[in-house]
């Protein structure tokens, strides 16, 4: 009888990290049969390799693939029931063009490094690996009843630069650090030199956000952050005061408020240091209403409007494995 295997991989091949690296993957699964590697192209696939991993009953789950390939796991995790009550504890390959969740976990920058150190983990007992992460259920309007789950939302200017980026820096070609640049002067044109282009991220739209007890904040914002993560960008650490909690970073639209904020996370003070113009909160429920503002949950773009805006919750949960224990 076939041994169980410790390992499930469920990877995407068009994530853009592993265009290049998915022959090497390939090949070291080849090599490891305590890894059952499935593959997926599109999201709606994820539903049927999850009931087909159940089947094989792995000691960890593995997803190679970006934030967005992240978000849709999570989702159906969330949402299906696969694995009944009990489903494996869910490891992250850095492979994505922004991996905020592999950073979080504490995945090293190579996708067969991080293979390697999981299957010496999954050889022993995990415990000492396992980490809680809470999670965002996003729901569009009050009458939907399937959330979307995730772990980062970006709005506001966030949105706007990150699909600027998406759309008009990645198709250059350049690797990911140069796009990366590359939008940040952007953005800093825009912001400080006061620079309008169409070659540049547009001004973001003004939003209201509510939170517990009806406390509310409206205006324009260069970022607006809601996550459940313990690095925001930059690798900045978040300092909240409760664990089990959305945390929201919102950032106004000025020049003083983006630097405090910037100096903030370069020390470790968000969330603790008053700063003008920045707002951190951390709630059970946030909502978010604007004219057509996008939003992002792990690379999947939502649209928050006036009468039907966005409403995240707390959701349930999940364990994952964290490589650095």
């Amino acid at each position: 009888m076939m041994a169980r295997p410790r390992i499930a991989l469920l990877s995407n091949p068009k994530s853009s990290g592993n265009l290049a690296q998915l022959p090497r993957i390939r090949a070291f699964c080849a090599d490891h049969p305590d890894i059952f590697h499935y593959e997926v192209e599109k999201a709606h696939q994820v539903g049927a390799a999850l009931r087909t991993i159940a089947r094989v009953r792995p000691k960890m789950l593995v997803i190679n693939g970006g934030d967005g390939t992240v978000q849709a796991t999570l989702t159906e995790l969330y949402n299906g029931g696969h694995f009944g009550e009990q489903a494996p504890p869910v490891a992250v390959l850095p492979s994505g063009k922004t991996n905020l969740i592999a950073l979080d976990l504490g995945a090293p920058g190579d996708p067969i490094a991080a293979l390697e150190k999981l299957l010496e983990i999954a050889q022993a007992d995990l415990s000492p690996h396992i980490v809680a992460r809470e999670l965002i259920a996003l729901r569009c309007g009050p009458g939907e009843q399937r959330p979307v789950i995730g772990m980062f939302l970006g709005g506001a200017g966030l949105a706007d630069t990150m699909l600027y980026c998406r759309e008009k820096i990645y198709p250059l070609g350049l690797p990911n650090g140069v796009s990366h640049v590359l939008t940040g002067l952007a953005l800093l044109a825009r912001l400080f030199l006061r620079l309008k282009s169409n070659f540049l991220p547009p001004r973001p739209s003004p939003l209201a956000v509510s939170w517990r007890n009806s406390e509310s904040l409206t205006g324009r914002f260069s970022l607006l952050a809601v996550t459940t993560l313990d690095k925001l960008l930059l690798s900045g650490e978040i300092k909240g005061h409760n664990r089990g909690a959305l945390r929201l970073v919102a950032i106004e639209e000025r020049m003083g408020s983006v630097l405090g904020a910037f100096f903030a996370t370069l020390f470790g003070k968000l969330g603790h240091s008053k700063v003008r113009g920045v707002h951190f909160e951390e709630s059970d429920e946030i909502s978010i209403e604007g004219e057509s503002s996008k939003v992002i949950l792990d690379g999947e773009t939502f649209r928050a409007e006036i009468g039907r805006p966005i409403f995240l919750k707390l959701a349930q949960p999940l364990s994952f494995v964290r490589i650095a224990a």
